[in-house]
C-alpha cells in the first residue's frame, strides 16, 4: 500500500498520478501529489517504479503500516532497484543513474 511520498525528493512531474490504475493521488498546486484515497491503493507498485526520483514508498502489504515515521529512509526507491531499473534518475534524465547495461544487438 502506498505509505508515502517525499515531499523534498519530489520535482513535481506527475508520473505517480498517471500511471496509477485506481487514481489514488490528487494533484495539488505545490506540484508534490496527495495520497487522497489510500485504501484504494492495489499495491501495484506502478507509482514507485516510475518515480524518477524515488520519493515514493509502497509498502508490500495490503494494509497501512500506520505512520510514514516508521519507515527508514532507505526503503524509499528500493522496488526500482529491485526490478533492475536502477537506484533512481535524474531529473529529466531517460535512463536510471548508474553503469549503462549493454543491450543484445537484434539479429
Amino acid at each position: 500500500m502506498i505509505e508515502l511520498v517525499s515531499a523534498p525528493d519530489c520535482i513535481g512531474c506527475d508520473k505517480c498520478v498517471e500511471v496509477c490504475p485506481t487514481d489514488v493521488f490528487d494533484r495539488t498546486i505545490s506540484g508534490v501529489p496527495v495520497i487522497a484515497r489510500q485504501s484504494d491503493c492495489q499495491t501495484c507498485f506502478m507509482c514507485e517504479a516510475y518515480c524518477p526520483t524515488d520519493a515514493l514508498y509502497v509498502h508490500p502489504q495490503s494494509a497501512p503500516v500506520g505512520s510514514a515515521d516508521v519507515i527508514e529512509r532507505d526503503h524509499i526507491g528500493r522496488y526500482r532497484e529491485k526490478i533492475g531499473w536502477g537506484k533512481g534518475r535524474e531529473p529529466g534524465a531517460l535512463t536510471a543513474v548508474g553503469p549503462e547495461v549493454p543491450r543484445p544487438i537484434a539479429t
